[in-house]
């Protein structure tokens, strides 16, 4: 505080009264030394901006310029190889389809000409049952149409009989058996 009061006394005119004292810098008495101090100030930033910071600086601008183009090229590099494993993706799905759609008709193909087979031979044995069931019934017809004339003779002998009470003569009714189918 004694210091405070000691600067402050001295800048103080006797008698109480203040004296203007102008800014430091614009002073004409400081003014040689400044421009020296400046120029000291000056030179010793601008050696130590120079030979430091600007090398510094420059160089970690080039890494990271560096880093980028390296990025830049690994990138277009993959960009290249997924374009590469999206056409071979594509061209293996193509041929899959292909594959497929290949085994799917040779399968319809093996499927329809087995199946045309197990209809044939079907068709062929339902022939066979049907000319086997058409001879069987020609013959039991034949069989049955060689009893008609008996069963007629039976029948007209048994009729005859009923209606007059006495049975007639196998001749007679031979010969009316023999005018009726004509």
């Amino acid at each position: 505080m004694a210091q405070a009061q000691t600067t402050h006394a001295a800048t103080e005119a006797p008698g109480g009264a203040h004296e203007e004292v102008g800014f430091p810098p614009f002073m004409t008495e400081t003014f040689a030394g400044q421009l020296v101090w400046l120029t000291i100030t000056f030179a010793a930033l601008y050696i130590l901006l120079s030979k430091l910071v600007l090398p510094r600086l420059s160089g970690i601008i080039e890494h990271r310029r560096e880093t980028i183009a390296r990025d830049l090229d690994d990138a277009a590099t993959m960009k290249t190889r997924a374009e590469e494993a999206g056409s071979a993706y594509e061209k293996a799905l193509s041929e899959a389809k292909s594959q497929a759609q290949s085994l799917a008709q040779q399968t319809r193909a093996q499927l329809s000409s087995e199946s045309d087979a197990k209809r044939k031979a079907i068709e062929a044995d339902l022939a066979e049952r049907l000319a086997a069931s058409e001879a069987t019934i020609a013959a039991k017809k034949t069989e049955a149409m060689s009893h008609v004339r008996s069963i007629a003779r039976d029948t007209t002998v048994a009729i005859v009989e009923r209606l007059s009470g006495r049975a007639p003569n196998p001749q007679a009714v031979e010969a009316a058996l023999d005018q009726s189918k004509v």
